[in-house]
């Protein structure tokens, strides 16, 4: 699926796969996060963390009617308050996709798939 939008000068249309990874690199800018994690990816109770070009695997994008949902899987630092670090997460995904694409998400869920000691 995609998103199109009418211009004066044409059409643009927006893959989800776009989304998704401008989503994944604003999240992992956060203070807090280690890395993205697959979005089915808890087997033997280990979660990878994506590298920059996966990004898009950690990231679901839904659409539903006229609404914009965006489910990201995250593995957050140890040691870090995790309520504060999700909020800060949806904060900066939806000013990220609203200043590069004009695009208004009405939902960033967030799941925790681990916790790390992030390494410096």
């Amino acid at each position: 699926m995609s998103i199109e939008l009418n211009t004066n000068d044409g059409q643009v249309t927006i893959t989800n796969e776009v989304i998704a990874t401008i989503a994944g690199g604003a999240a992992v800018e956060c203070y807090g996060i280690v890395g993205m994690a697959s979005k089915s990816q808890i087997k033997d109770g280990l979660a990878e963390i994506l590298r920059k070009e996966n990004f898009s695997r950690g990231v679901v994008v839904r659409q539903e009617e006229n609404h914009l949902h965006i489910d990201m899987y995250i593995i957050v630092s140890y040691g870090t308050k995790i309520s504060e670090v999700a909020h800060n997460v949806q904060s900066q995904v939806k000013y990220t996709l609203s200043q590069s694409l004009g695009l208004a998400i009405d939902s960033v869920n967030i799941y925790i798939q681990g916790v790390r000691v992030a390494q410096d």
